[in-house]
Parts: C-alpha cells; structure tokens; sequence
C-alpha cells in the first residue's frame, strides 16, 4: 500500500507538473517574448512551482520504488519458504517419482518468474490514476483535441492485452523447458563420472542442446512478439505527438486555446507514453508470472502424501523388526513384495539374501519408513531406526559433519562410531582427521571410506533397528567380517537387518532371509539353505567361482 500511495502522488504530481508548465508559459515565457520583460514574482514563482512539484514527484519515485522492492522480496521469500516447507514435508516416495532438477527450478526460478510481475504493479496502479486524472485535464484544455488524445488511450491497452494474449502461450512453453533443462542439467553434473567414464559428453551436449534448443525456440518466438509489441507503442504516440501539433496550431490560430494550453498538453501526452509502457511491462510480464505461478502452485496444492514411517506400529516384546502380510510394486501388476510375512527377533542378526529385483532393498526401505506397503502391515521396536543405503551418499563437508549430520555429537562419540565402522584407521591417517573436507558427495575418499563413514553416521545415533543395503560391498572380506563383529559389540541390543550377497559375510547373521520372485522362499541358517534350498545354494556357488576365477579365464 505504501508503494502504492507513492505511485499516487507520483501521477498526481505529473499531471501537477503540466499545469504549471502551463501557468509559466502563459505567465513567464510568452509575456518575456511579447513584452519583452516579465516581473521578478512571476519568476520566483514560477521556479518554486517547478522545483516543489518536482521535489514531491522525486519523493513519490523513491517510496515507490523502494516499497515495491521490499514488498517484491519478501513475497518471494514467503513463497520460496512455502516451497522449500512442501518439499521438505513430502515424503521419499514422492520425490522418488520426480526430477529432483526440476524440483529445484520450481523452488527458485519458477518463483523468482511468479513475482516478476510484481515490481511495476505498483506503478502500473498509479499510472492508472494518472490517466483518469491526466483525461480530466486534457479534456479541461481543450475538448476536441482532448478528445483526440484520450482516445489514443484504449488503443495503446488494446494493444497490450492482445500482445499479452498472444504471447502467453510462449513463456508457458518456455517456463516448462527451463525446467525440463533445470532436471537434466542436474541429472549430468550427478553423473559427470559415468559421463567422462564412458566418453558420453557429446551425447550429453547433444541431449542438453536439443532441450535448450525448445527453451531457444519458445523464448525467440516471445522476444520477436514482444519487439513488434514495442514497435507499436513507441510508434503510436509519436504519431498522436505530432497530430496534436498540427491540430493544435489550428486550434491557437482561431484563438481557442493559448500556446500555454498546447504545450501542457503536448508534454502531458509525452510523459504519458513511459506509464503507459508500464502498464505493457506488466502485462508483459503477466504471461512469464503466471507460467511460473502456474508450475509453483502445482507443488503447492499437491496434498502432502502420508508419510510412511508414520504407519508403522510399535512392535510388541521381544520383536525387533515384523512384517505382517506386506505387499508393495512400483508399477500396476508388477510386484516386488508379496505377502511377506517375517518377525525378526529383538537383537538378532538378519541378512536378506535373494535374486536381482526380488525385493531385498524394498524391504529395507519399509523398515525404514521411507516406503509405505500397499497392503499389511509394518512394526517396529522403540528407538531410532538408521538405514545405510548401497551408495554412501556424503555432503561437501567435513568427516565431522557428514557422520553428525545435524546432530549433536562429541568428536568422542564419532570416534567410537568410526571405530564401529572400522574407520578410525584411515581417518586418522587424514591430515586434518575429523574436519577434512570430503569434497561433493565424498569425491575424495575412496568407496569403502565412504560406506565407512556413512556406516558410523548411522551408528553414532545408537539405533534400536539398523538396516544395511550391502553396506559393506565396496570392502574387502576381512574388513567387512571385522565389522559384522564389531557391530554386535557396539550394538548389542540393536536388530540389525542387512542386504548382503557374500557368503562370508551372509555367514555371520544369526538368520538368512531368501527372497525369490517377490516372495519368501526360504529362511534359516546359511549352512541350513545350502543343503535345502538349491536355488540358494547355486547363487552362493556362484558368488564363490567369480569370486576365485582368475581375471582372464
């Protein structure tokens, strides 16, 4: 409102600005000319009129401007906090189903688009009373060529809702394919080593070029309208200018208005021409807010999605982890769990074994409440549940930080959670040991460092319920056996439930899990499903033959 009441005084000051270039006219300028003098009051008033319209005006700029600049930030700052809050509230398997690239565009240069609009609003508001007002005017000068000039009015908006209608559709277009190249850009720098690894990066530019090529086309198409658009409005008023001259000539000759009356209206006229572009600019700029508008208020009004850790029930006893008739599919017909039924035993050691794709990871993924199952039912003992996933993924930070990860933990605990994980070694070895900067996603510690040290962020947080996705592949078989062992010491009461495909290791758990086609084929022992289960015993003779053929072989 206060941006707005500046644009106010700002138009009213304008149209002020031509009455007095009218009243220095005709009572300083043109009786110096004919009578060759002019008094010293008329002067003095003349150029305090000029100078205090002036300074109002000035003064009206500034708190619009200043105004609309704060209100403009703080808008964009409310709604890329609603954003980032919405984001945050929607749970993995949400986010799973979504480029997390274009996530990213809706929550800054979707809303950065939405409140373009809003910085000439104010102006474009004040510019609207500085029409109705500056119409009074000119029709109080003269009628006819008053007439003549507010009619050039509704041309100049007609002009500018057609422009906005037109090129609607285009920054539509061109707001969709930033995001589209918003996600792909993203999804490359992620994978920038498999990219160099495969000598891929003329297929990636290929594929980013074809996309950016779409935002190219839809943005060119917007700009050529918009320049026939400009055109158009820096023609007319020219036009109408030297109109109002001629006619405006005629109209002094017959002695109906004097040369002060043509030259208020010809500069009002003049001064009119940048509000009225304004009012173009916002309505030019409409079609690129609502695209923007339109894409963030898809993320907004999209119900926040139950979140599956939610739904999973306290388990009772001595129960760790229970699976109670669960199904789960990514896809319509195409299961990954079906009707699992499991109850692992509170501090017991559990390895899921099974073939690809026969839901080993899925599974996991429920106990951690990351998923939710379509059907059945999820219980879980007291206390923290940690998940360490088959990529360690680690931020850009210290070895401090990735293994707090916004907890509050004393370097003694980390120390003690890495000796767990058997990672006190090489972090020790680090020349700035717990503050080394790992460098973006753990690019410089190698892969079984980083299971390590996202092994030890789960530990430290001494969980009831420890779920490891093969955690432990990127390590050698001793190193992997000495973890097994140490995690039973450090956590002796923990139900540990682990993806794990070494015999070695699979070995270790108290309990073997074999999935199969989505379902439970068998459980038991490791020295039990070797004798009575001939899938599971192929897929462990397997393992060992690649395991001990020499390369080459």
């Amino acid at each position: 409102m206060v941006a707005v009441a500046g644009s106010s005084v700002f138009a009213l000051c304008t149209v002020a600005s031509a009455v007095v270039l009218r009243w220095v006219i005709d009572h300083v300028i043109d009786p110096s000319l004919r009578q060759g003098h002019v008094g010293t009051g008329a002067v003095l008033a003349g150029m305090g009129l000029v100078i205090g319209v002036g300074i109002i005006r000035a003064g009206g700029v500034v708190v619009r401007r200043t105004w609309a600049g704060i209100a403009h930030w703080r808008i964009a700052e409310t709604l890329n906090g609603e954003v980032v809050d919405r984001l945050v509230d929607q749970p993995v398997s949400w986010h799973q189903r979504r480029p997390s690239g274009d996530l990213a565009a809706r929550g800054g240069v979707d809303v950065d688009a939405s409140v373009d609009v809003l910085s000439p609003l104010p102006f474009a508001t004040g510019v609207v009373l500085l029409v109705f007002v500056s119409s009074i005017w000119l029709l109080v000068i003269d009628v006819p060529l008053g007439l003549f000039a507010v009619a050039i009015f509704p041309v100049l908006i007609a002009i500018n809702i057609t422009y906005q209608h037109r090129v609607d559709r285009f920054y539509t277009q061109a707001q969709s394919h930033l995001g589209d190249l918003s996600a792909a850009v993203h999804e490359s720098f992620e994978g920038v080593q498999v990219v160099k690894a495969f000598g891929a990066e003329e297929r990636e530019t290929e594929r980013l070029s074809v996309i950016a090529a779409r935002l190219r086309e839809a943005r060119t198409s917007a700009v050529l309208l918009k320049g026939s658009f400009d055109a158009l409005l820096d023609a007319i008023p020219a036009l109408a200018n030297v109109a109002l001259v001629l006619l405006g000539a005629f109209r002094i000759r017959s002695g109906s208005i004097t040369i002060g009356d043509l030259a208020s209206m010809i500069y009002m006229f003049t001064l009119l021409v940048f509000p009225l572009r304004l009012i173009g600019f916002a309505l030019s700029a409409l079609p690129h807010s609502l695209a923007g508008w339109g894409r963030v208020r898809e993320v907004l009004d999209e119900p926040v999605e139950p979140d599956p850790g939610a739904s999973i029930r306290r388990a009772a006893g001595d129960v760790g982890v229970s699976f109670a008739g669960v199904s789960y599919q990514f896809e319509v017909d195409r299961p990954v769990l079906s009707d699992i039924d499991l109850v692992v035993a509170r501090g017991s050691t559990v390895a899921l074994v099974g073939t690809t794709g026969s839901g080993k990871t899925t599974l996991l993924r429920l106990a951690a409440g990351l998923l939710g199952p379509d059907s059945g039912e999820v219980a879980a003992a007291d206390g923290a549940r940690a998940i360490v996933l088959q990529e360690a993924f680690l931020l850009g930070a210290s070895l401090r930080e990735n293994i707090a990860f916004g907890g509050e933990f004393g370097d003694e605990e980390i120390w003690a959670a890495l000796d767990a994980a058997e990672g006190r070694d090489f972090v020790e070895d680090l020349p700035r040991q717990l503050d080394t900067e790992v460098g973006e996603r753990g690019v410089s510690l190698s892969g079984g460092q980083r299971q390590r040290v996202a092994l030890a962020r789960a530990l430290v947080r001494r969980p009831t319920v420890l779920l490891m996705d093969d955690t432990t592949s990127a390590l050698d078989p001793a190193t992997e056996a000495r973890v097994v062992a140490r995690l039973r010491d450090a956590l002796s009461d923990a139900t540990v439930l682990m993806v794990a495909s070494r015999p070695s290791t699979i070995a270790l758990a108290d309990r073997v899990v074999f999935l199969n086609d989505a379902r439970i084929e068998a459980t038991g022992t490791h020295v039990e499903l070797l004798v009575a289960n001939e899938t599971y015993r192929s897929i462990m003779e397997a393992f060992e033959l690649d395991r001990t053929t020499p390369e080459g072989v």
